[in-house]
């Protein structure tokens, strides 16, 4: 597959028209990532529900087509996950994105993760897809601590 295919339709979609880009008001956290091989920036929120899991999530930033698809996709597949669910889901993409992870029934549980799959054959792009995913998990690893 040509790496031109990344930028297909869909995946243009969440460039144009990014569900999830806003200011998320009293978010139960925020965290600040960088991507500091190109200067992307965002930071991204979470909203928790009554039962543990994110009830809202929404990011603010600029970057790359790459880094805003990335956090759109992304913040799309957490609504409804725990932070455990959410961290093992960031872990499962980050192996992807870095070629490590194959497994097409795994990377089903991606969703509209998959469309970066190709990222794997463009090594100077893989920060830039990782980003939001980075950020999640550090803000999730570091409430963990919290929560005792």
């Amino acid at each position: 597959m040509a790496t031109t295919d990344l930028y297909n339709a869909e995946f243009m979609d969440h460039v144009s028209h990014p569900d999830y880009k806003y200011e998320l008001e009293d978010a139960d956290c925020t965290h600040e990532g960088v991507n500091p091989s190109c200067g992307d920036e965002l930071a991204f929120s979470v909203r928790f529900a009554e039962d543990g899991t994110i009830g809202e999530a929404a990011f603010t930033g600029h970057g790359c087509a790459i880094s805003q698809a990335s956090a759109d996709i992304m913040s799309d597949l957490m609504i409804g996950k725990t932070p455990e669910q959410a961290r093992e889901l960031c872990a499962l993409f980050m192996r992807m994105v870095r070629g490590e992870e194959t497994d097409e029934e795994r990377l089903e549980e991606l969703e509209d993760g998959v469309l970066l799959r190709d990222i794997a054959h463009m090594p100077a792009r893989v920060k830039c897809a990782e980003l939001a995913w980075r950020t999640l998990d550090e803000m999730l690893a570091g409430r963990e601590g919290q929560e005792a």
